[in-house]
């Protein structure tokens, strides 16, 4: 199961200038200390909301099905990222046999992109492509 998602980072700032206790809705402590730490925390929230966004449309999830907060990005030392999920959201991937995430995050000062990949062990592969189309 796979997910992306990409985010205008500099609509994003407008939101968190016109709201900036949004934050605590959509991130985790650990994600805002993370972003705050950083000369542009906005570029690294939007980067972040994109991931969160991303592994809800992996798992199927809409909007309301799970809190933002359920779904946190994490950092390791190494700078590999990755994701920890909570409440609904882990509930959801346990029941869908997820066994863990592939995350890639990637942003600019305009654009915010993240990919997120559920392992999902005996799922059966993606069907074969001929000539380079989808069958």
């Amino acid at each position: 199961m796979i997910g992306v998602d990409i985010v205008e980072v500099p609509r994003f700032r407008a939101l968190l200038a016109r709201r900036p206790r949004i934050t605590e809705r959509l991130f985790t402590p650990a994600e805002r200390a993370y972003a705050e730490g950083r000369s542009d925390p906005a570029e690294r929230l939007a980067v972040r909301f994109a991931a969160k966004e991303a592994a809800m449309k992996a798992l199927g999830a809409g909007f309301g099905d799970v809190a933002f907060r359920e779904v946190e990005v994490t950092r390791a030392r190494s700078g590999q990222v990755g994701l920890r999920l909570s409440g609904r959201a882990a509930a959801r991937a346990t029941d869908a046999g997820v066994t863990g995430w592939h995350l890639s995050l990637s942003h600019t000062a305009d654009l915010a992109v993240a990919v997120a990949v559920a392992v999902v062990p005996g799922a059966p592969e993606p069907g074969p492509l001929e000539n380079g189309n989808e069958t």
